[in-house]
């Protein structure tokens, strides 16, 4: 019994290492390859740790010189975009990510709030948002490119914004509700028997007890935005810029794609999300797991 037990966690242990590397592995690639230097950057074998690291790649995202140094280097030539700085893609997505969260959150426990106290638009009225976060982007790529462009909202910050605020809505009113759904109405009701409102009710009681599932959504919906690229490529034109148009924009003439640099901007692109994760990792835990268990 013991020896099966005992083999029964190594199994399992071993299966959690492996989840492991599997999970952390695409990661430590790309760190390790924002440190390489250009001939091994697709070399073969590959170099899992380079002996020869620099910053060379880094120096490429933020300073245009050192993409023309880089350029005569390898004998070649890096078209415009390469050659500009990243400060502004950095700039674009930190403001168009930013209010495209903050506005999705605040519609969304709204929305939220009127479905679960009063029943807005009948119990499949829920399963219907869902069905905009079912259809693929892609799908409606066409007539938003044409309706921009007639608003002339293209290539602007409130267009962009406003696309995703409108694809990350659902989301946000789904989680949101399943927060708002395990705060007992009664609380609200005492709250309004000693004068309150009902929207004072909401603000002073229940939005505090869902602080930290709403903190939680807004993580997630940060990150769907930070790393948006359908809707930055095709309602943009050069105007704005985000993260992940100018991680594809490091393309040379001579080199082909500057995987070494892509990847240096890639991992530079992560700090956003990681800092944002740790200043709400106290409400975080709490968040995912409020809700979880149906009353």
């Amino acid at each position: 019994m013991q020896t099966s037990s005992r083999t029964a966690t190594i199994l399992k242990r071993t299966a959690v290492v492996v989840a492991m590397v599997f999970a952390f592995f695409p990661i430590y690639w790309l760190i390790a390859t924002s440190f390489k230097p250009f001939d091994e950057w697709a070399s073969w074998p590959p170099v899992w740790l380079t002996e020869n690291p620099t910053l060379q790649n880094y120096r490429i995202v933020f300073f245009p010189e050192a993409a023309r140094e880089f350029a005569a280097a390898q004998q070649g030539s890096l078209d415009y975009k390469v050659s500009g700085s990243a400060w502004k893609a950095f700039q674009d997505s930190a403001i168009i990510s930013t209010f495209a969260t903050v506005l999705s959150v605040v519609f969304g426990t709204l929305s939220a709030y009127s479905i679960v106290r009063f029943r807005t638009g009948g119990e499949n009225y829920p399963f219907q948002f869902l069905t905009v976060r079912m259809m693929p982007p892609i799908a409606v790529v066409v007539p938003m490119v044409a309706l921009f462009a007639i608003l002339r909202l293209s290539d602007t910050y409130f267009g962009l914004i406003l696309a995703y605020t409108a694809f990350t809505l659902p989301f946000s009113i789904w989680m949101i509700r399943s927060f708002i759904e395990e705060v007992p109405a009664e609380l609200e009701g005492a709250a309004m028997v000693h004068g309150m409102s009902q929207f004072r009710a909401f603000l002073t009681v229940t939005l505090p007890l869902v602080k930290g599932g709403i903190l939680a959504t807004a993580l997630f919906i940060f990150i769907l935005n930070w790393s948006e690229f359908l809707f930055a490529l095709v309602l943009t034109s050069g105007k704005i810029t985000t993260v992940t148009l100018q991680v594809a924009n490091y393309v040379s003439a001579s080199s082909g794609k500057l995987y070494g640099v892509q990847a240096a901007m890639g991992t530079i692109s992560t700090l956003p999300v990681i800092v944002f994760g740790y200043l709400i990792q106290k409400h975080l835990v709490r968040g995912l797991s409020f809700g979880a268990v149906k009353r």
